[in-house]
Protein backbone atom coordinates (compact mmCIF):
# COMPACT_ATOMS: atom_id res chain seq x y z
CA UNK A 1 0.00 0.00 0.00
CA UNK A 2 0.72 3.65 -0.92
CA UNK A 3 1.95 6.12 1.84
CA UNK A 4 -1.49 8.14 1.48
CA UNK A 5 -4.45 6.55 3.31
CA UNK A 6 -6.42 4.41 0.77
CA UNK A 7 -4.90 5.04 -2.42
CA UNK A 8 -4.14 1.60 -2.82
CA UNK A 9 -6.60 -1.42 -1.30
CA UNK A 10 -6.06 -4.86 -2.07
CA UNK A 11 -7.87 -8.01 -2.73
CA UNK A 12 -11.65 -8.43 -2.71
CA UNK A 13 -12.33 -5.92 1.13
CA UNK A 14 -12.53 -2.55 -0.77
CA UNK A 15 -15.79 -4.10 -2.44
CA UNK A 16 -17.17 -5.27 0.64
CA UNK A 17 -16.02 -2.07 2.62
CA UNK A 18 -18.78 1.23 3.56
CA UNK A 19 -22.03 -1.27 2.49
CA UNK A 20 -24.66 1.42 1.31
CA UNK A 21 -27.10 0.31 4.35
CA UNK A 22 -24.29 1.13 6.44
CA UNK A 23 -23.87 4.98 4.58
CA UNK A 24 -27.75 5.23 4.83
CA UNK A 25 -28.30 4.98 8.35
CA UNK A 26 -24.93 7.37 8.88
CA UNK A 27 -26.72 9.84 7.10
CA UNK A 28 -30.17 9.58 8.50
CA UNK A 29 -28.36 10.42 11.26
CA UNK A 30 -27.03 13.26 10.57
CA UNK A 31 -28.81 16.40 12.46
CA UNK A 32 -29.06 18.06 8.88
CA UNK A 33 -30.91 14.93 7.40
CA UNK A 34 -33.45 15.66 10.30
CA UNK A 35 -34.14 19.62 9.75
CA UNK A 36 -34.46 19.02 6.08
CA UNK A 37 -37.09 16.56 6.86
CA UNK A 38 -38.76 18.86 9.35
CA UNK A 39 -38.63 21.83 6.48
CA UNK A 40 -40.06 19.07 4.15
CA UNK A 41 -43.04 18.75 6.15
CA UNK A 42 -43.41 22.76 7.38
CA UNK A 43 -42.97 24.54 4.27
CA UNK A 44 -46.26 23.44 2.51
CA UNK A 45 -47.92 24.22 5.71
CA UNK A 46 -46.86 27.16 5.74
CA UNK A 47 -47.56 28.42 2.39
CA UNK A 48 -51.24 27.49 3.15
CA UNK A 49 -51.14 29.34 5.96
CA UNK A 50 -49.60 32.49 3.85
CA UNK A 51 -52.39 32.22 1.36
CA UNK A 52 -55.02 31.89 4.19
CA UNK A 53 -54.42 35.11 6.28
CA UNK A 54 -53.24 36.82 2.57
CA UNK A 55 -55.86 39.37 1.24
CA UNK A 56 -57.78 39.80 -1.55
CA UNK A 57 -56.69 39.94 -5.32
CA UNK A 58 -56.13 43.62 -6.59
CA UNK A 59 -58.97 44.34 -8.47
CA UNK A 60 -57.07 46.44 -10.92
CA UNK A 61 -54.54 43.72 -11.84
CA UNK A 62 -55.83 41.40 -14.45
CA UNK A 63 -52.66 39.19 -14.98
CA UNK A 64 -53.09 35.84 -13.86
CA UNK A 65 -50.10 33.71 -12.61
CA UNK A 66 -49.28 30.54 -11.07
CA UNK A 67 -49.33 32.37 -7.72
CA UNK A 68 -53.28 32.99 -8.17
CA UNK A 69 -54.16 29.79 -9.08
CA UNK A 70 -52.25 28.15 -6.34
CA UNK A 71 -55.65 27.52 -4.40
CA UNK A 72 -57.61 26.41 -7.56
CA UNK A 73 -56.65 22.49 -6.30
CA UNK A 74 -53.73 20.07 -4.95
CA UNK A 75 -52.41 19.99 -8.49
CA UNK A 76 -51.99 23.41 -8.52
CA UNK A 77 -50.80 23.96 -5.10
CA UNK A 78 -47.70 21.52 -5.69
CA UNK A 79 -47.35 22.98 -9.07
CA UNK A 80 -46.58 26.40 -7.29
CA UNK A 81 -44.89 24.84 -4.31
CA UNK A 82 -42.51 23.15 -7.36
CA UNK A 83 -41.76 26.33 -9.53
CA UNK A 84 -40.88 28.39 -6.06
CA UNK A 85 -39.19 25.87 -4.41
CA UNK A 86 -36.75 24.86 -7.76
CA UNK A 87 -35.24 28.51 -8.16
CA UNK A 88 -33.11 28.54 -4.96
CA UNK A 89 -34.42 25.69 -1.78
CA UNK A 90 -33.66 22.57 -4.42
CA UNK A 91 -30.88 24.05 -5.13
CA UNK A 92 -29.21 24.63 -1.44
CA UNK A 93 -30.85 21.02 -0.56
CA UNK A 94 -28.47 19.31 -3.35
CA UNK A 95 -25.79 21.38 -2.60
CA UNK A 96 -25.81 20.51 0.85
CA UNK A 97 -26.29 16.70 0.71
CA UNK A 98 -23.67 16.57 -2.45
CA UNK A 99 -21.10 18.89 -1.12
CA UNK A 100 -21.01 17.90 2.64
CA UNK A 101 -20.56 14.24 2.68
CA UNK A 102 -16.99 13.81 1.68
CA UNK A 103 -16.19 17.13 3.36
CA UNK A 104 -18.08 16.76 6.56
CA UNK A 105 -15.73 13.40 6.94
CA UNK A 106 -12.49 15.51 6.04
CA UNK A 107 -13.64 18.44 8.75
CA UNK A 108 -14.63 15.27 11.28
CA UNK A 109 -10.70 14.38 10.40
CA UNK A 110 -12.33 10.73 9.78
CA UNK A 111 -11.62 10.07 6.22
CA UNK A 112 -8.45 8.80 6.25
CA UNK A 113 -9.87 6.64 8.63
CA UNK A 114 -12.49 5.30 6.29
CA UNK A 115 -10.26 4.86 3.68
CA UNK A 116 -7.93 2.66 6.00
CA UNK A 117 -10.78 0.46 6.85
CA UNK A 118 -10.10 -0.11 3.94
CA UNK A 119 -12.64 1.43 1.77
CA UNK A 120 -11.12 2.15 -2.26
CA UNK A 121 -11.32 5.62 -2.98
CA UNK A 122 -13.73 4.67 -5.76
CA UNK A 123 -15.61 2.77 -3.56
CA UNK A 124 -16.00 5.53 -1.00
CA UNK A 125 -16.94 8.16 -3.75
CA UNK A 126 -19.32 5.87 -5.51
CA UNK A 127 -21.25 5.01 -2.34
CA UNK A 128 -21.47 8.92 -0.93
CA UNK A 129 -22.34 9.91 -4.31
CA UNK A 130 -25.39 7.27 -4.73
CA UNK A 131 -26.65 8.52 -0.84
CA UNK A 132 -26.10 11.78 -1.52
CA UNK A 133 -28.10 11.77 -5.05
CA UNK A 134 -31.05 9.70 -3.16
CA UNK A 135 -31.37 11.57 -0.30
CA UNK A 136 -31.45 15.13 -2.67
CA UNK A 137 -34.01 13.05 -4.91
CA UNK A 138 -36.21 12.08 -2.08
CA UNK A 139 -36.19 15.03 -0.04
CA UNK A 140 -37.54 16.96 -3.68
CA UNK A 141 -40.11 13.92 -4.19
CA UNK A 142 -41.36 14.28 -0.65
CA UNK A 143 -41.60 17.70 -0.49
CA UNK A 144 -44.26 17.46 -3.76
CA UNK A 145 -45.99 14.64 -2.10
CA UNK A 146 -46.35 16.30 1.35
CA UNK A 147 -47.62 19.41 -1.37
CA UNK A 148 -50.26 17.34 -2.98
CA UNK A 149 -51.38 15.68 0.40
CA UNK A 150 -51.68 19.44 2.04
CA UNK A 151 -53.23 20.93 -0.91
CA UNK A 152 -55.86 18.29 -0.90
CA UNK A 153 -57.19 18.70 2.52
CA UNK A 154 -56.64 23.01 1.80
CA UNK A 155 -57.82 23.12 -1.47
CA UNK A 156 -59.50 19.70 -2.84
CA UNK A 157 -58.46 17.58 -5.66
CA UNK A 158 -58.81 19.27 -9.31
CA UNK A 159 -57.84 19.60 -12.83
CA UNK A 160 -54.61 21.85 -12.93
CA UNK A 161 -55.32 25.17 -14.93
CA UNK A 162 -52.37 26.89 -16.38
CA UNK A 163 -51.85 31.04 -16.28
CA UNK A 164 -53.13 30.84 -20.44
CA UNK A 165 -55.88 29.08 -19.30
CA UNK A 166 -55.33 25.96 -20.29
CA UNK A 167 -57.08 22.53 -18.36
CA UNK A 168 -55.59 19.15 -17.92
CA UNK A 169 -57.74 16.30 -15.85
CA UNK A 170 -56.33 15.55 -12.27
CA UNK A 171 -54.98 12.41 -13.25
CA UNK A 172 -53.32 13.72 -16.40
CA UNK A 173 -52.07 16.96 -14.68
CA UNK A 174 -50.75 14.47 -11.99
CA UNK A 175 -48.53 12.36 -14.32
CA UNK A 176 -46.78 15.92 -16.12
CA UNK A 177 -46.46 16.97 -12.25
CA UNK A 178 -44.20 14.25 -11.84
CA UNK A 179 -42.08 14.78 -15.22
CA UNK A 180 -42.16 17.98 -13.97
CA UNK A 181 -40.34 16.89 -10.64
CA UNK A 182 -37.92 14.36 -12.50
CA UNK A 183 -37.04 17.26 -14.88
CA UNK A 184 -35.86 19.32 -12.02
CA UNK A 185 -33.73 16.47 -10.19
CA UNK A 186 -32.34 15.80 -13.32
CA UNK A 187 -31.37 19.32 -13.95
CA UNK A 188 -30.06 19.90 -10.98
CA UNK A 189 -27.37 17.26 -11.32
CA UNK A 190 -24.83 19.62 -12.17
CA UNK A 191 -25.48 21.50 -9.20
CA UNK A 192 -24.93 18.66 -6.99
CA UNK A 193 -21.89 17.17 -9.03
CA UNK A 194 -20.11 20.79 -8.47
CA UNK A 195 -20.61 20.46 -4.50
CA UNK A 196 -19.66 17.16 -4.72
CA UNK A 197 -16.61 17.88 -6.99
CA UNK A 198 -15.76 21.01 -4.39
CA UNK A 199 -16.05 18.75 -1.23
CA UNK A 200 -13.41 16.37 -2.37
CA UNK A 201 -11.15 19.53 -2.52
CA UNK A 202 -11.62 21.14 0.88
CA UNK A 203 -12.08 20.00 4.54
CA UNK A 204 -14.66 22.98 4.55
CA UNK A 205 -18.69 21.90 4.12
CA UNK A 206 -19.94 24.97 3.64
CA UNK A 207 -17.51 26.10 1.16
CA UNK A 208 -18.60 23.15 -1.06
CA UNK A 209 -22.14 23.84 -0.76
CA UNK A 210 -21.70 27.61 -0.87
CA UNK A 211 -19.42 27.44 -3.48
CA UNK A 212 -22.03 25.21 -5.52
CA UNK A 213 -25.06 27.96 -4.70
CA UNK A 214 -22.88 30.75 -5.85
CA UNK A 215 -22.44 28.70 -8.96
CA UNK A 216 -26.06 28.60 -9.54
CA UNK A 217 -26.90 32.00 -8.43
CA UNK A 218 -24.35 33.47 -11.44
CA UNK A 219 -25.37 31.18 -13.89
CA UNK A 220 -28.89 32.40 -13.25
CA UNK A 221 -27.86 36.42 -13.69
CA UNK A 222 -25.84 35.56 -16.70
CA UNK A 223 -28.51 33.68 -18.39
CA UNK A 224 -31.00 36.49 -17.47
CA UNK A 225 -28.52 39.37 -19.40
CA UNK A 226 -30.14 39.52 -22.99
CA UNK A 227 -27.36 40.99 -24.45
CA UNK A 228 -25.30 37.33 -24.34
CA UNK A 229 -27.68 36.15 -27.14
CA UNK A 230 -27.13 32.52 -28.00
CA UNK A 231 -24.45 32.18 -25.38
CA UNK A 232 -26.83 31.98 -22.72
CA UNK A 233 -28.29 28.49 -24.02
CA UNK A 234 -25.03 26.89 -23.01
CA UNK A 235 -25.13 28.21 -19.45
CA UNK A 236 -26.98 25.10 -17.07
CA UNK A 237 -29.36 27.50 -15.62
CA UNK A 238 -30.73 28.90 -19.30
CA UNK A 239 -33.37 26.10 -19.13
CA UNK A 240 -34.32 25.29 -15.55
CA UNK A 241 -37.58 26.73 -16.09
CA UNK A 242 -38.41 24.88 -19.29
CA UNK A 243 -40.68 21.92 -17.38
CA UNK A 244 -43.53 24.59 -17.37
CA UNK A 245 -43.96 23.44 -20.84
CA UNK A 246 -45.28 20.13 -19.34
CA UNK A 247 -48.34 22.11 -17.89
CA UNK A 248 -49.83 22.38 -21.48
CA UNK A 249 -52.07 20.47 -23.47
CA UNK A 250 -49.04 20.04 -26.57
CA UNK A 251 -45.61 19.92 -24.89
CA UNK A 252 -42.60 21.41 -26.63
CA UNK A 253 -39.94 18.95 -25.58
CA UNK A 254 -37.29 21.09 -27.55
CA UNK A 255 -36.09 23.24 -24.33
CA UNK A 256 -36.21 20.59 -22.03
CA UNK A 257 -33.80 18.33 -23.99
CA UNK A 258 -31.60 21.15 -23.99
CA UNK A 259 -31.41 21.77 -20.44
CA UNK A 260 -30.95 17.98 -19.57
CA UNK A 261 -28.14 17.52 -21.74
CA UNK A 262 -26.63 20.62 -20.36
CA UNK A 263 -27.22 19.50 -16.95
CA UNK A 264 -26.17 15.41 -17.61
CA UNK A 265 -22.89 16.81 -19.46
CA UNK A 266 -21.73 18.98 -16.54
CA UNK A 267 -22.24 16.34 -13.85
CA UNK A 268 -20.37 13.91 -16.11
CA UNK A 269 -17.20 16.77 -16.04
CA UNK A 270 -17.52 17.47 -12.63
CA UNK A 271 -17.86 13.79 -11.64
CA UNK A 272 -14.81 13.00 -13.66
CA UNK A 273 -12.82 16.12 -11.73
CA UNK A 274 -14.30 14.52 -8.44
CA UNK A 275 -12.68 11.00 -9.30
CA UNK A 276 -9.38 12.18 -10.83
CA UNK A 277 -8.72 14.74 -8.20
CA UNK A 278 -9.76 12.92 -4.86
CA UNK A 279 -7.72 9.68 -6.80
CA UNK A 280 -4.45 11.98 -6.27
CA UNK A 281 -5.14 13.91 -3.07
CA UNK A 282 -3.19 13.17 -0.51
CA UNK A 283 -5.68 12.97 2.44
CA UNK A 284 -4.20 13.36 5.90
CA UNK A 285 -7.66 14.27 7.76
Amino acid sequence: MSGSAGAVVPDRAAGRALPLRVEVARQLSRRRTRWVGVLVVALPLLLVGAFALGGEDDPADTSTSFVDLATSSAVNFAVFALLAASGFLFVVLVALFAGDTVAAEASWSSLRYLLAAPVGRRRLLAVKAVVAASSATLGIVAFIAVCLLVGTVAYGWGPLTSPLGDALGAGEALGRLGLATAYVVVQLSWVGALAFWLGTRTDAPLGAVGGAVLANILSAILASITALGDLRAWLPTYDAGAWTALLQPAVVWDDMLRGLSTALLLTVVFGVLAVVGFERKDVTS
